[in-house]
C-alpha cells in the first residue's frame, strides 16, 4: 500500500504491519492516544487525508483505562477537560468521536474491525511502544502510524542515544527545514456523525471521572484547565506580556516568565508544531531561547527515552555518574529524610519545603526549582538508588506533566545524564551539586517565598 501523504514529509509515516485495505470497510480510523488534539494534528489530518482516496469519512476514538500507569485523579481531570473540546471540535468536522472506557489496544482493535485501514499517533514510553506494536499484530488490515510530536521525528534527528543537547543540537537544525510542515484542516468526504458506534457520553467531565474513580490523591488543581483552547490562551497571553522579557527573567521562578506549555504538551493538547509556527516571525535571543527549550531540549528527552532501555531506572545514567555515586554512596548525609517526610515537606531548608508545597498545590514547578528539588533528595536520602526512585515517584504523582520524556530524562539529569563530571565533593562525588548558598546567590528567594500565597 502506498501510504505517502501529500501534505506531510513521507519520514513522519510507518506502516506498522503488512495488513491489506478492508474492501468492505466503512471507514477510517483514528486511533487517538497521544496527540489528544483536533487541530495541528497530523494524525487526524492524514487519516481525513486517507478517507478522501477512499471516499470514506473518519472515525476517532479514544480509549479510556482506569488503571494508566502511576495516573491520578489530577492527571485525569485535566486530559478529560481536554478530550471533551477534542469531541466538540471533532463533531463541527462531521467526525465521529468515539470514547470508550478499556485498554486503548482493545477499544482500537474492536473499531478496526469495520474500518478500511487504522491511523494511530505516536508514543515514545516503553508502554506506548509496546501498545502499537500489539496492536499491529492484531489488525489485518494496515496500521499507520503518524509521528508528530517531535517536531524533527526522532529517529530522523539521530540514530543513537545522544550524550547531551550540544551533540544534538545541529542535527536538529540541519534538519528542521525539512520538517516544520504547517497543519491545516481538512474536509472529510463523508460525515460519520450517524454512525451507530457507541461509547462513553463525552460532554462532562465529572460522570467519566467517577465511571473511572482514579486514584484520589493528589487531587486535580484549578491552576491549569485542559484543552488545546486553554493551551492557546496561556501561550498567547505570555506572547503578548512575557515573550520580550524571556531570556533575561526565565530563570527566576518568583517571576515565572514562560509558556506553561509543559502539561499541554504532554497531553498532546497543542502541538510543538504550532508553538514553532508561532516563533516564525520572531528574532533574537528570546526566539532562540524558547526554540531551544522547545526543539532541542525536549527533543533530546524524546531521544533519552527512545534510545535508553533503562530511562525509568539509575542504570540509564552514563558509567562515570554511577561510578562517582558509588564510590560516594555512604558519604554521611547531614540529615536524611522518609519519603513522607519528604512528601510532607518537612525538611529543614524552606526554599525545598516551598518547592514540593508548590508542586503538590500546583501542578506545576518552575524548571530552575525543579532543578533545585530533585538535586537535594540526593542529599536528602541514604543511598542514589533511593533518591532516584523517590524523586522519580514524587514527580510522575504530582506533576500535570510527570510521567513524560522529559520526567525521565530530567531526573536522569539530577544524577549526571546529559551533563559532564564537575568538581568532586561530598555525596554528590563529580555530579552537579546545587546548593541553599548558591539559590540565594542565583534568585530572590524572598519574593519566591511569598510567590503563590493567599
Amino acid at each position: 500500500m502506498n501510504i505517502e501523504s501529500k501534505k506531510f514529509a513521507k519520514e513522519r509515516l510507518t506502516l506498522v504491519n503488512d495488513g491489506e485495505v478492508n474492501e468492505e470497510g466503512k471507514y477510517v480510523l483514528y486511533w487517538m492516544q497521544r496527540s489528544q488534539r483536533a487541530e495541528w494534528n497530523m494524525a487526524l489530518e492524514y487519516a481525513v487525508e486517507m478517507g478522501q482516496k477512499l471516499d470514506q469519512g473518519v472515525v476517532v476514538c479514544f480509549g479510556l483505562m482506569d488503571d494508566y500507569p502511576e495516573a491520578t485523579e489530577r492527571h485525569y481531570a485535566f486530559m478529560l477537560e481536554g478530550l471533551v473540546e477534542v469531541g466538540e471540535k471533532l463533531r463541527e468536522r462531521d467526525i465521529k468521536f468515539i470514547l470508550r472506557l478499556g485498554h486503548p489496544v482493545d477499544v482500537a482493535e474492536n473499531l478496526s474491525k469495520d474500518a478500511s485501514l487504522t491511523v494511530c499517533d505516536m508514543g515514545y514510553l516503553r508502554h506506548m511502544r509496546e501498545w502499537r506494536k500489539e496492536l499491529a499484530s492484531r489488525l489485518s488490515i494496515p496500521l499507520i502510524q503518524v509521528e508528530d510530536n517531535a517536531v524533527v521525528p526522532v529517529e530522523k534527528a539521530s540514530d543513537k542515544e545522544e550524550y547531551a543537547a550540544r551533540t544534538i543540537r545541529k542535527k536538529i537544525h540541519e534538519k528542521l527545514p525539512d520538517f516544520t510542515e504547517s497543519v491545516h484542516s481538512l474536509k472529510p468526504a463523508k460525515s460519520t456523525l450517524r454512525l451507530s458506534l457507541k461509547g462513553e457520553d463525552f460532554a462532562k467531565v465529572d460522570p467519566l471521572l467517577n465511571k473511572l474513580n482514579p486514584k484520589a490523591d493528589p487531587g486535580r488543581v484549578d491552576t491549569f484547565i485542559g484543552g488545546t483552547a486553554q493551551a492557546k490562551r496561556h501561550f498567547k497571553n505570555w506572547l503578548k506580556n512575557g515573550y520580550e522579557n524571556y531570556d533575561d527573567d526565565r530563570n527566576q521562578p518568583h517571576v515565572e516568565n514562560v509558556s506553561h506549555m509543559s502539561p499541554y504538551l504532554h497531553f498532546g493538547q497543542i502541538s510543538p508544531l504550532w508553538l514553532f509556527d508561532q516563533m516564525k516571525s520572531k528574532k533574537g535571543t528570546n526566539k532562540e531561547s524558547y526554540v531551544e527549550e522547545l526543539v532541542v531540549r525536549r527533543e533530546l528527552a524524546i531521544n533519552f527515552v527512545w534510545f535508553n532501555k533503562n530511562y525509568d531506572s539509575l542504570k540509564s545514567i552514563p558509567k562515570w555518574a554511577q561510578e562517582t555515586l558509588e564510590k560516594h554512596k555512604s558519604d554521611e548525609r547531614e540529615k536524611v529524610y522518609t519519603q513522607e517526610e519528604l512528601e510532607n515537606a518537612e525538611t529543614d531548608d524552606p526554599y525545598w519545603n516551598k518547592a514540593m508545597m508548590t508542586m503538590k498545590e500546583r501542578g506545576y514547578l518552575h524548571n530552575h526549582m525543579r532543578m533545585y528539588w530533585g538535586k537535594q533528595i540526593l542529599l536528602y536520602t541514604n543511598t542514589p538508588e533511593y533518591a532516584h526512585r523517590v524523586a522519580l515517584e514524587l514527580n510522575n504523582k504530582y506533576f500535570l506533566d510527570g510521567r513524560d520524556p522529559n520526567s525521565y530524562t530530567n531526573i536522569a539529569w539530577l544524577f549526571g545524564n546529559h551533563d559532564r563530571g564537575w568538581t568532586e565533593r561530598e555525596v554528590f562525588g563529580k555530579v552537579r551539586s546545587m546548593t541553599k548558598s548558591g539559590l540565594e546567590r542565583k534568585i530572590d528567594t524572598e519574593a519566591y517565598l511569598a510567590k503563590f500565597q493567599d
